[in-house]
């Protein structure tokens, strides 16, 4: 569905991507992360051609011809306020040339935003995950082939945040192909099936998200203890199963980098036991895309 080869934008003297290449096939949730100011919008502007690219190659659709149809949700998506919902969809059906039934396919998208009361209100009297809402009724109205998403739930309560979740699953299913550019990594984590991480201009990883999680991350080991001391912490940082031990002197709490999830464990419990360290809880966590992400790039996970 999309290919970018090589894509470099500076901004004066501002690298922002530096040899850019990216890959998603059709039908992916494809999540694409990164710091504030990496260039991830400068790339969403690009592949929907609002902003020019410096060099490289951005190639569209199964057979490179570029005549896909895109929808795109800006961060912070600029709406006309003195209209209601349904007037601005409307508007939004007379610019992208919507070919059917306009009342019925307004009805489709604020139904499946959950917007079908709200659409009724001037948008000046919306709140922000209102705004978002429209935003994305907006996006899909046309049907897209690609969706393109930057930040769709960063105004949304965990409610709304679940539905918009699945509404994105929903549309993969029909066979549409989506962007997720967000900070929260679990919605990510729950959808997406590839990932790609931005960094100094250009993918640090990219691949399917449970192999990208398997090769960056590791099974680890949560002790809390309930009388924590220098000692305590010297013996299980100097065992010979621990490859990385972070101790959160506030809270007690250490956590272990122990490769193998079995054996670490058992290791771990005899440790505890043979020098008889008082804990409440021992528990074993599993990588996740937030320690992977914090990994590349910098900083602690927990």
């Amino acid at each position: 569905m999309l290919e970018i080869k090589n894509l470099h934008k500076s901004y004066k003297d501002l690298k922002v991507l530096d040899g850019l290449n990216m890959f998603i096939q059709k039908g992916d949730i494809y999540g694409f992360l990164g710091k504030n100011g990496c260039g991830k919008t400068t790339t969403m502007n690009i592949i929907c051609n609002l902003i020019p690219k410096d060099d490289g190659e951005i190639i569209l659709g199964e057979d490179g011809t570029n005549k896909v149809k895109i929808g795109y949700l800006p961060e912070t998506p600029s709406l006309y306020d003195y209209m209601n919902g349904y007037e601005y969809l409307g508007y939004i059906a007379y610019c992208s040339h919507f070919e059917g039934d306009v009342e019925k396919r307004i009805g489709a998208v604020l139904a499946l935003t959950g917007m079908t009361e709200g659409a009724k209100r001037r948008i000046k009297g919306y709140s922000r995950g209102m705004n978002q809402r429209l935003g994305i009724a907006a996006a899909i109205f046309n049907k897209p082939e690609l969706l393109i998403l930057d930040e769709p739930t960063s105004a949304l309560d965990p409610e709304g945040r679940a539905e918009v979740m699945n509404i994105i699953r929903n549309l993969s299913d029909a066979g549409t192909t989506i962007i997720l550019c967000t900070h929260i990594l679990n919605d990510v984590e729950r959808v997406a099936n590839r990932v790609g991480i931005l960094t100094n201009g250009k993918l640090a990883v990219e691949g399917k998200i449970d192999e990208v999680i398997r090769s960056y991350g590791s099974d680890s080991v949560e002790i809390q203890l309930t009388e924590p001391d220098e000692e305590t912490i010297k013996l299980i940082r100097n065992a010979p199963f621990v490859t990385k031990l972070e101790y959160f002197e506030k809270t007690g709490l250490v956590v272990l980098d122990v490769g193998d999830a079995k054996s670490g464990m058992a290791e771990t419990l005899k440790l505890i036991a043979e020098n008889s360290i008082h804990v409440s809880e021992i528990k074993l966590s599993h990588p996740t895309l937030e320690q992977v992400y914090m990994s590349i790039v910098g900083g602690s996970w927990k």
